[in-house]
């Protein structure tokens, strides 16, 4: 029987949901940096009206679980919280900066990624990842918040995406030098590789209780940066 997960994203300035059922993965995608909680739940209700499935029919909810901006982390948290109770589903967390990895892989096939997203005040949200045998992303170290010129360098090659390449790109591309090969500042973490991701944890049995979709900040100072609202 085919799986069926429903995937929830807005932790940066793009806003999406997708439906995983089996193999196939329909996306809604919008850049609405402010218009999230207007649009997540419109986006979901067309996904499920389209495939003519109930909430209930679902198997998990997959949610982006950050790092990323501190609104949209607590507006993923809480309609992913709602839906989940309401329809008694477990939860899936993935993490942005794996779900940007795992989206230069299947574009353009490549297996060593640093994933960074701009976390403002001068840092970045970052990871090594690699793609592993199972062609899954696989954190390399820890997932960290500091400023560009303080990531390790790992011997190369490397391809740097998010909006991390983007804000600081310079800086990035003379600290890391020749073992950074490529760039890719545009890319944002999207829900159809939120679903893909979630359905190998799904398959392995890493499911949580609605209760415990928590994001993940990276960042101590939550409450007091209005600059990250």
């Amino acid at each position: 029987m085919s799986s069926k997960i429903l995937a929830i994203d807005t932790v940066t300035e793009g806003c999406s949901a997708a439906l995983l059922v089996g193999d196939e993965v329909v996306e809604r995608f919008e850049i609405t940096p402010r218009g999230h909680t207007q649009r997540i739940l419109p986006m979901v209700d067309e996904l499920l009206s389209e495939a003519a499935l109930q909430l209930t029919a679902l198997d998990a909810i997959a949610f982006d679980r950050g790092p990323g901006s501190f609104t949209g982390l607590r507006i993923t948290a809480g309609v992913v919280q709602g839906l989940a109770y309401g329809a008694s589903l477990p939860v899936i967390p993935v993490s942005s900066l794996a779900a940007l990895a795992f989206a230069s892989y299947r574009e353009n096939q490549n297996r060593n990624i640093l994933a960074a997203i701009d976390a403002r005040m001068g840092e970045v949200y970052c990871g090594y990842y690699q793609i592993n045998n199972q062609s899954l992303p696989e954190l390399i170290g820890e997932e960290s918040v500091l400023p560009p010129n303080k990531i390790k360098k790992l011997q190369g090659p490397w391809v740097g995406v998010g909006s991390g390449f983007e804000s600081y790109r310079e800086e990035l591309k003379e600290h890391l030098g020749e073992n950074l090969v490529q760039m890719d500042g545009d890319a944002l973490p999207h829900a159809k590789e939120i679903a893909r991701l979630a359905l190998h944890e799904f398959e392995c049995g890493r499911v949580l209780s609605p209760e415990e979709a928590q994001p993940v900040y990276l960042r101590n100072q939550v409450v007091h940066h209005n600059s990250e609202l």
